[in-house]
């Protein structure tokens, strides 16, 4: 069975998995279904059609799955998908989708979702990303996997962040970043290659000198 704490609100139709940890003044709506193995520490907020996947873990004052900050939504049953093993810090809020983005919000493995950081509705999140403290993503993006957003980064609606690229703290993203590509500055500019981040995930230098070959030609 479920651990959970006496203090949490759970709704008729909700579906917990077996081995979940419940903690105190938690609440979850009818719609929700949480995975094997996930941990609510305390305080999270679940709503909506929101399905969690097994083994995250996730910390006080989360709101998951309530109504899209988008005005143009008039309650569509849309959903907020969350796949496994993410880490979803204290104050991280998820929308789910609208019916002007597809109905569906979509976060991927792996993930490190740092304080206070943000994914908006009809967002499309890769697996292995990595949200700073308050870096926040509008409605409609897409987040290819290894990407890092830094702290207090921003970043415009359908916008798209490719696979490994690196966003600078405190950066305001209007357009595009292309794999592997890093961008900084109030309003964030390509300003080259995430060397570091291919180093370090053992990128060889033939591998490296073919992306370094392809971003000059860009």
């Amino acid at each position: 069975m479920p651990t959970i704490h006496s203090s949490a609100v759970i709704e008729d139709g909700a579906q917990i998995a077996d081995d979940v940890s419940i903690g105190p003044f938690c609440t979850i709506g009818s719609h929700v279904k949480v995975g094997k193995g996930t941990v609510l520490h305390s305080h999270v907020a679940l709503a909506g059609r929101t399905t969690i996947g097994a083994n995250n873990k996730i910390f006080p004052f989360v709101s998951l799955g309530h109504v899209p900050q988008d005005l143009k939504y008039h309650g569509e049953p849309s959903e907020l998908v969350i796949g496994d093993n993410n880490t979803v810090r204290e104050s991280v809020t998820m929308n789910p989708g609208t019916e002007g983005g597809g109905m569906f919000t979509k976060v991927g493995n792996g993930g490190l979702f740092m304080a206070g950081a943000h994914v908006g509705h009809d967002c499309q999140v890769g697996d292995n990303v990595i949200f700073a403290n308050n870096a926040t993503v509008a409605g409609h993006c897409v987040v290819e996997d290894h990407a890092i957003l830094g702290g207090l980064s921003a970043v415009h609606q359908f916008v798209r962040i490719g696979n490994h690229a690196f966003l600078g703290g405190m950066s305001g993203l209007e357009n595009d970043l292309i794999p592997f590509g890093t961008a900084v500055g109030d309003r964030a500019r390509l300003s080259g290659l995430n060397l570091v981040g291919m180093r370090r995930r053992g990128f060889d230098k033939e591998q490296i000198h073919a992306l370094r070959k392809a971003y000059r030609l860009l």
